[in-house]
């Protein structure tokens, strides 16, 4: 039990130290004025876990489920933002969600399910939105982390920087590029707040995969993403 206690202490460390490091490696060139910092202090950061329920995402060769690891990481993210003092709300806090009687397919559920996000999504003011999903694709080859924006202000940048930080902190072997959200992605193209979506890792990717089932490659990327907020959540005092 110590142990375990011991080991828990040492990654949030371990994660803390990414943060810092990050964060000052990519500060915007020009400070903030105290108005911006104040408004800055009031934002709401929506972390919403992509999948759960009913839909459970994509899955790896291994069997390895998109939504656990998308929760996984976003439970992360939120304590590591309690650690920074930034209010959060969470989309879901667990693999299951209660859906109305009305809603007995699977994509009923889906849709409700989408339909319920946006609309406690566009109920918080002052708020920022960050998805979290992992890729897929039908061969093993692609990797590396890609961030998409919503069309809402000040989603383009904020996913430029989050983007670059991923290249940053993950190795510059990562080509990709922050690129807008297609069309047919429902919850993204209805929010009404800056919003990225952060596809992680590829599941299809067998060395991807295997770091994906791990906590400290979770709580890596869960420290990445709370830096790239960090360091740039000043962006949204303009917006």
């Amino acid at each position: 039990m110590k142990k375990s206690l011991l080991l828990k202490f040492a990654l949030l460390l371990t994660a803390i130290a990414i943060i810092a490091t990050l964060i000052i490696r990519h500060r915007p060139a020009e400070e903030s004025t105290p108005a911006a910092r104040e408004i800055c202090l009031g934002l709401t950061l929506i972390i919403d876990p992509g999948h759960g329920g009913a839909d459970g995402g994509a899955v790896s060769a291994n069997g390895l489920r998109e939504s656990e690891v998308n929760l996984d990481i976003a439970q992360r993210l939120d304590q590591l933002m309690g650690f920074f003092g930034v209010r959060t709300v969470m989309t879901r806090d667990s693999e299951d969600i209660t859906y109305s009687p009305s809603a007995d397919t699977i994509r009923a559920k889906k849709v409700e399910d989408t339909r319920n996000r946006v609309s406690l999504i566009n109920s918080i003011e002052n708020a920022v939105l960050i998805s979290i999903h992992q890729n897929t694709y039908p061969s093993p080859g692609p990797s590396g982390t890609q961030v998409l924006f919503a069309r809402t202000a000040g989603s383009e940048a904020f996913a430029k920087s989050m983007q670059q930080l991923f290249i940053t902190a993950m190795g510059s072997q990562n080509r990709r590029t922050a690129t807008r959200v297609p069309g047919n992605v429902f919850l993204m193209n209805q929010v009404t707040v800056p919003a990225i979506l952060v596809e992680c890792a590829f599941l299809s990717n067998p060395e991807e995969e295997a770091l994906l089932k791990t906590g400290e490659y979770r709580l890596k990327i869960a420290a990445i993403i709370s830096a790239g907020f960090l360091s740039q959540r000043e962006l949204f005092a303009e917006n």
